[in-house]
């Protein structure tokens, strides 16, 4: 039942992202047209949250600490005022093995990131603790951080379409936050783990451009740690209309999709290629990708 109710959030989750993402819906059903067997997995599930007034990664991290999950390294993005935690799932949803596809397929790992909004400017943190330092805003983001993202709500205030400016000025992170909230950020597909020739990053990005979407080119189109054993790219946001305080409605980055190769760790190279599993592939995330990956909602790349 525990497993049932976690996987139905995980569900919730995806569904508003699809529904705020047709680009993501649409490569993903490109994939599957390819092969009637297509098994789609996801690498990880990213959420942006406000390092303040307990709307930082706790508020989001406790629900899959609850159902297993277990705290990894830190990450620091010193330019971009963030830092992230990520989190592996239990070991026993985290191999090929397991059944279904999606968020039924084995479990995503979870990065959660968060704006250091100490050290923005005076103006930018009054904005902010404005939205959230109210006893109603408080309490959720403390406590229904998972719930907020699986409805696709705020848990403050419609903000301000002149705050909003404001904050886009500063901090494209800030601004996407504020009207978008605990909402997946973005998901990423397990390319390693699909079963036609798109399994191969190189081969994916080219499909994904052949048919006519567009891929960050924010430190080109592909991203490569520096061992070369982690191979990610990403489209852009997509936009949609969103109605601000004033009445104004106008259109805002909202979600994107993300692609992730992992390969063979070295010790593990001699394994025949079906006995490779996930625990054999190189873990975790690199902060120079990521760093990169963040621009992917920024307003002049967007999807109109």
């Amino acid at each position: 039942g525990g497993e049932s109710f976690f996987r139905n959030m995980l569900a919730n989750m995806e569904s508003v992202y699809l529904n705020r993402n047709p680009t993501a819906k649409a490569i993903l059903d490109q994939i599957r047209s390819l092969d009637d067997d297509e098994r789609i997995c996801y690498d990880h599930f990213a959420f942006r949250t406000f390092g303040v007034n307990d709307h930082g990664i706790d508020s989001m991290s406790k629900i899959f600490l609850d159902f297993g999950y277990t705290q990894r390294e830190e990450l620091r993005f010193p330019a971009k005022k963030l830092r992230a935690f990520w989190f592996s799932p239990p070991i026993s949803n985290y191999n090929d093995d397991a059944n279904g596809e999606g968020v039924n397929g084995p479990l995503p790992r979870i990065f959660i990131s968060e704006l250091l909004v100490d050290q923005m400017t005076p103006q930018i943190q009054k904005i902010i603790h404005k939205y959230t330092q109210t006893r109603s805003s408080s309490l959720s983001g403390s406590s229904y951080g998972a719930l907020a993202s699986a409805i696709g709500s705020l848990t403050w205030e419609t903000p301000s379409y002149s705050e909003f400016q404001q904050l886009s000025r500063e901090s494209e992170y800030a601004a996407w936050t504020l009207v978008n909230g605990y909402a997946l950020n973005h998901v990423t597909v397990s390319t390693h783990r699909l079963r036609s020739q798109l399994r191969r990053i190189r081969r994916l990005n080219k499909f994904i451009e052949e048919n006519g979407f567009r891929l960050s080119p924010e430190g080109g189109v592909l991203k490569v740690s520096p061992d070369g054993l982690l191979l990610q790219s990403s489209t852009v946001a997509d936009s949609g209309p969103f109605e601000f305080s004033e009445g104004l409605t106008e259109y805002i980055p909202r979600c994107y999709i993300e692609f992730a190769e992992r390969l063979v760790l070295p010790e593990f190279s001699n394994l025949p290629e079906d006995k490779v599993e996930e625990i054999h592939r190189r873990d975790g995330f690199e902060v120079e990708n990521a760093n990169l990956i963040f621009e992917s909602t920024s307003l002049g790349r967007m999807n109109k």
